[in-house]
């Protein structure tokens, strides 16, 4: 005559198979050791870096000097190439030279630059492009200014109600590819791991009337380092 097992006993052999995780048709598997897990260490504890002041925050907003007001609030027909040139000149003086603000070379860079509507064939000055990345209906004026075959000045202006031009974003960086879709601006950069590139979305910040930094991410996108860059000055194999 056959004997039943109890149906209490099947239900505790699962519960202890559910339970390790590790049950196979041979029994219990050995995942073998996992190492030990160890705490951050704090580097450097009690040393923290002064507060910046207003000088020393880049990506601040803030009036260009020297320029005239914009008629009808619109950035067509602005002077892109007077507007960098105003920005740069003025936060040199401002940061002395320190390159808080701007790279020390960017005036030198800029004096190749000539009287010609485009600035002329050796001007680092990119075409300027129009966006609206506030919102408000009005465009933006986005342009960079390439200091070396790798570092860039990346510059976004605004203008105001009053009709002054106001500096919304700037940054320095090696400009793998800036994209902007809607009201985002976003700055593509190479990493010391060359499969991943950084991608730094900004956004319009309506309270500090400048674009803020919203998301940082890494995008699985390796670069290719063995062809040249192309009209885009991206390597990125997308």
């Amino acid at each position: 005559m056959r004997t039943r097992r109890p149906r209490a006993l099947a239900v505790v052999v699962a519960l202890l198979a559910a339970a390790t995780g590790c049950a196979d048709a041979e029994g219990l598997a050995d995942q073998g050791d996992r190492g030990t897990v160890h705490a951050p260490t704090t580097l450097w504890k009690g040393y923290f870096p002064d507060p910046p002041s207003p000088g020393q925050q880049p990506g601040a907003a803030a009036v260009v000097p020297g320029l005239p007001k914009v008629p009808g609030l619109s950035m067509r027909g602005v002077d892109a190439l007077a507007v960098i040139r105003a920005d740069i000149t003025s936060a040199t003086a401002e940061d002395g030279g320190t390159g808080r603000l701007v790279d020390p070379r960017a005036v030198q860079r800029l004096a190749l630059c000539t009287q010609a509507v485009d600035g002329g064939p050796n001007c680092p000055v990119r075409p300027a492009v129009l966006h609206d990345l506030t919102g408000n209906g009005r465009e933006e004026l986005i342009t960079a200014l390439d200091v070396d075959g790798r570092v860039s000045e990346l510059r976004v202006y605004t203008v105001q109600d009053d009709g002054r031009i106001a500096r919304i974003l700037s940054r320095r960086g090696v400009l793998e590819g800036v994209e902007v879709a809607a009201e985002h601006l976003a700055v593509r950069e190479p990493t010391s791991n060359p499969v991943y590139i950084s991608v730094s979305d900004y956004v319009w910040d309506p309270n500090a009337k400048s674009m803020s930094l919203s998301q940082l991410t890494l995008d699985d996108c390796p670069t290719l380092t063995d062809v040249p860059l192309g009209e885009d000055r991206q390597r990125c194999a997308r």
